[in-house]
């Protein structure tokens, strides 16, 4: 089957060209595979891809030759054999002489390599400078991350219908990922958490043989990948009879989450929507909310820009963040309630599609 090759990849080239001066190099190599594919339009799971002023260079080796032909237009294409042999070669036949890297994309010891096979050369690494590369998304971005996000929602609501007490977290994850791939998911964005009673305590939970019982909240945070780009939604759902505890909770992270998505808008801090849930959470809960209010999606599902205390990106129209506030009870329970949001000039609007009002399953 024939691929299609990406027309816009020249415009992305031509204005990360335009940082060079500012960042005192006459090139930049990039080895984060994401970074490579949103260049590039390349697919594949290893290589490098080096910019200069005049050229764009796809290396790579002899398994991705033809796949790297038929996926990027407008490039060159170099096998290697040995990685940084085949980039330092290069290098030197272009005849430059500092080379950006991305700082937190290749490993020291890959840095040392590189640095060693390149003498009198130097090598500038990168890190802010990059960070926002792939934040804001175009149309096209936008259109798939949306597909994405309609297919994990509506296999969310489809999956709620189907629960009820005894069956397992791992029951629960395996449906939901079944019904996302047969609706023309490529792949999951994440591995699915499904976390039922105390295990929802844990953020980052793994699907155990928990069965559901009644008075348990059950977190369910799922994505799914599609042509690339992901989605990431969370909802809690309650079996049974709640105590009171639980509905104030429950309603206080609603009340967070609506909050947060009413600030979200170009030109606002992130640090700003992050004071606002825990504003809302106060004294009392605030010890219970663990991790930052939310993160940038695209062909990652974490990347910039960061919705916590100590981020100092600022949003800006065309990114895609989540707004995920949660409280966690250590040994008793946990809620998280999140939506993918597309940041606009005076708003944002809801990717993901569930309705984030307390669903109780008797």
């Amino acid at each position: 089957m024939r691929r299609q090759k990406n027309k816009i990849l020249p415009d992305r080239i031509y204005n990360l060209r335009q940082k060079f001066s500012s960042c005192k190099i006459d090139s930049l190599i990039f080895f984060n595979m994401s970074n490579i594919r949103y260049l590039s339009g390349f697919t594949g799971s290893e290589g490098a891809l080096l910019i200069n002023s005049d050229k764009t260079i796809l290396l790579v080796d002899g398994r991705y030759v033809a796949q790297a032909g038929a996926e990027t237009n407008g490039l060159q294409i170099k096998e290697y054999k040995d990685k940084i042999e085949g980039i330092a070669r290069t290098i030197k036949k272009l005849k430059l002489k500092r080379i950006g890297v991305e700082a937190n994309s290749i490993t020291l010891e890959i840095y040392n390599q590189l640095k060693n096979s390149i003498p009198g050369k130097v090598l500038v690494a990168l890190n802010d400078e990059l960070k926002l590369l792939r934040a804001c998304k175009d149309k096209t971005e936008i259109a798939l991350m949306a597909k994405a996000a309609e297919m994990s929602s509506s296999s969310i609501r489809s999956l709620i219908g189907k629960l009820k007490p005894g069956l397992t977290e791992k029951d629960v994850a395996l449906q939901l990922e079944l019904s996302a791939l047969r609706a023309g998911a490529d792949e999951l964005a994440f591995s699915t958490i499904v976390a039922a009673g105390e295990n929802a305590a844990f953020p980052h939970a793994k699907p155990t043989d928990r069965k559901i019982k009644k008075g348990d909240f059950v977190v369910i945070d799922f994505g799914v990948k599609y042509k690339g780009y992901c989605s990431d939604e969370t909802c809690t759902i309650a079996f049974g009879k709640l105590t009171g505890r639980q509905k104030n909770a429950y309603q206080i992270v609603k009340d967070a989450h609506d909050l947060a998505l009413n600030y979200v808008k170009a030109d606002v801090p992130a640090t700003c929507i992050d004071q606002h849930v825990r504003n809302v959470f106060g004294e009392k809960y605030e010890r219970y909310f663990v991790h930052g209010t939310g993160h940038g999606v695209g062909l990652e599902v974490h990347e910039a820009p960061r919705l916590a205390s100590n981020s100092t990106d600022i949003l800006k129209t065309n990114m895609v963040v989540t707004v995920e506030p949660g409280l966690y009870i250590p040994g008793f329970w946990g809620i998280r309630i999140e939506d993918t949001v597309l940041v606009k000039e005076k708003s944002c609007e809801k990717l993901t599609k569930m309705d984030k009002e307390l669903i109780i399953i008797e």
